[in-house]
């Protein structure tokens, strides 16, 4: 709980010091992904596991997801890839949340 807590503590500082042009292009990234991938009316959440180095994820993996089988699960992997990291390295745990209603 503390290493999902650092996260995303670590991805709202991230965002705070990329800056509103690199912070809107992460929201874009996550709607492309969430348009692409899966219907943007449903909510999930999702876990991945990713590994942490020079401000990007890589080798992330699925670890769960409340909406198997619908999309939810490859729009995690795809907003990963654009997720900001800053200076965090190793492997992290990620939660992704998918509110719905869109």
């Amino acid at each position: 709980m503390k290493n999902i807590i650092k996260i995303l503590g670590g991805c709202a500082l991230a965002l705070a010091v990329a800056g509103s042009a690199s912070a809107g292009s992460f929201e874009d990234s996550m709607g492309r992904c969430l348009t692409k991938n899966a219907n943007t009316r449903d909510a999930a959440m999702v876990m991945l596991e990713c590994t942490a180095d020079a401000g990007k994820l890589s080798g992330c993996k699925v670890l769960d997801n409340t909406q198997p089988n619908k999309g939810f699960d490859k729009a995690a992997l795809c907003v990963a890839e654009a997720l900001p990291m800053g200076s965090k390295t190793g492997v992290v745990k990620v939660p992704m949340r998918f509110p719905g209603g869109g």
